[in-house]
């Protein structure tokens, strides 16, 4: 029991190693354009270059990277994010830096990929649901404590010297990693693409995804702008809104941990009720936001649940990929990250059409229109799963 804690500590502090890697550019953003002699947004689109690299690459390299060892695969693909984040803080014009963010992001996603089927293997089954919940909050953690920090040592001497910081714990990381994890893991059963990608055809698979998807869209299709919403709508000062961004930070960090216990207790038949929540904290959101205190309410509540999703379909996708597509379970367990990736997109660019056609208050009706969907989605996939389970019975 002692070595699997260690062992689950590590793999947490995988997860926010990417985090702080990926969301250190956010924090930096200008001390980097100034530095590269490049303007903030030449330098901004290299948040949207990396998001588009790692949603793409990430089924590409998971595919591949299946076929071979998963401990020494996940220890290439440690050195190669090692080699490109270390780049990155040794850059010293744009396109040195964009060629080293494209590494980073090409890798980043099968490494979460691994580390999550890790968890799946090395967790006893009733813990499984709550390591992969904290996996996922590594990233929140990053965003919380990470990215402020990273901003600050900018601040103090060099957004490089923020960067070789990320270096340092991700050659720790490594280290720590070949220590404690376990070389011989049952091995994914050879398969050509074809018998991996047959996973995508699986309604419970393809209706999760979707589900993913939408959830992620709901949350951005507010979060995206949520510094003009707590300043220019609500009226926060730049003093006043850090802290308000750190107990957001916080809460959903918290419900990551909520994620996990759904997923242990309830899977998903309690999402639906998650769904309905947050459609009606979201349509009422535009009347919230005449009040600085209703407003940051439903904002910490929405921080809260908006995401609870991640870890019963997290589960959902590899229990369908073990009983059933045991050659695909990699592939499974990239899904979460890639089609998340996918509704950030799709959120974001429905905050920017509301945004200016509606303006900032309205930001919660785009959201509102993803979580209905998303609700429709999972009353789908737990009638087909109710459906299966009746029929298998009989």
């Amino acid at each position: 029991m002692n070595k699997y804690r260690w062992q689950a500590s590590v793999l947490v502090l995988v997860s926010f190693m990417l985090g702080c890697n990926e969301f250190m550019v956010v924090g930096v953003i200008s001390d980097i354009a100034k530095s590269l002699q490049v303007t903030v947004a030449a330098a901004g689109y290299l948040v949207t270059i990396f998001a588009v690299v790692y949603a793409i690459s990430t089924p590409i390299v998971t595919l591949f990277a299946n076929r071979f060892d998963r401990y020494r695969t996940l220890m290439v693909l440690m050195v190669l994010f090692f080699i490109g984040n270390t780049a990155s803080g040794f850059a010293t014009s744009y396109n040195w830096f964009l060629v080293s963010r494209l590494l980073t992001a090409a890798v980043a996603g099968t490494i979460e990929s691994l580390i999550t089927l890790f968890a799946n293997d090395l967790a006893p089954r009733h813990k499984r649901a709550i390591l992969i919940s904290w996996i996922a909050a590594g990233f929140s953690i990053a965003s919380v404590i990470g990215l402020p920090i990273g901003t600050a040592i900018s601040t103090a001497t060099s957004w490089h010297m923020a960067f070789h910081l990320i270096s340092v714990l991700s050659l720790l990381t490594c280290i720590a990693l070949a220590i404690i994890l376990p070389r011989q893991l049952p091995k994914a059963p050879a398969s050509h693409l074809k018998g991996q990608l047959v996973l995508l055809t699986d309604r419970r698979i393809t209706l999760g995804a979707v589900l993913i998807l939408f959830s992620a869209a709901a949350f951005y299709a507010y979060y995206t702008y949520i510094r003009p919403l707590l300043t220019t709508a609500l009226g926060f000062n730049t003093t006043e809104l850090n802290w308000l961004l750190f107990v957001l930070g916080l809460m959903s960090i918290l419900g990551n941990r909520l994620s996990g216990t759904v997923a242990e207790r309830h899977g998903l038949t309690t999402l639906p009720r998650f769904y309905i929540v947050d459609i009606v904290l979201l349509l009422l959101l535009p009347q919230a936001m005449k009040n600085q205190i209703t407003g940051m309410a439903v904002f910490l509540i929405l921080a809260l649940i908006i995401c609870v999703q991640s870890s019963p379909v997290q589960i959902h996708f590899l229990d369908v990929a073990e009983a059933d597509y045991p050659q695909a379970t990699l592939l499974a367990a990239s899904l979460n990250a890639i089609f998340f990736n996918i509704g950030i997109s799709v959120g974001s660019a429905t905050a920017a059409g509301v945004l200016a056609h509606g303006g900032l208050t309205r930001l919660g009706y785009g959201g509102a229109f993803f979580a209905g969907l998303a609700l429709i989605t999972i009353l789908t996939l737990n009638h087909l799963l109710k459906h299966q389970s009746t029929e298998s019975n009989r």
